[in-house]
C-alpha cells in the first residue's frame, strides 16, 4: 500500500511543513493559521474544508493548535 500525501498524524503533519513545505512554525504563523481555520466564512478555510473534508480540517486545526501548545 502507498502511503498517503496528505499527513495522517501530528508528526507526519509538522514534517510536511517543516521539511517539504520549509515553512517555520513561529508563534505568529501558528496564531494566523488558527484564526484563518476557525473562521469557516474565510475563502481559503472554506476551500479547504471542500477539498480534504471537515474531519481533515479539524485534524490540521487541531495539530496547529498542538504546535502552539509545544512552544
Amino acid at each position: 500500500m502507498e502511503k498517503s500525501i496528505i499527513p495522517q498524524n501530528y508528526e507526519e503533519w509538522r514534517h510536511c511543513i517543516i521539511v517539504e513545505c520549509g515553512l517555520e512554525l513561529t508563534p505568529s504563523y501558528i496564531e494566523e493559521r488558527i484564526a484563518s481555520l476557525q473562521d469557516e466564512k474565510v475563502f481559503y478555510t472554506k476551500q479547504f474544508i471542500q477539498l480534504y473534508g471537515q474531519q481533515h480540517h479539524k485534524k490540521v486545526l487541531d495539530w496547529f493548535k498542538q504546535a502552539r501548545d509545544s512552544l
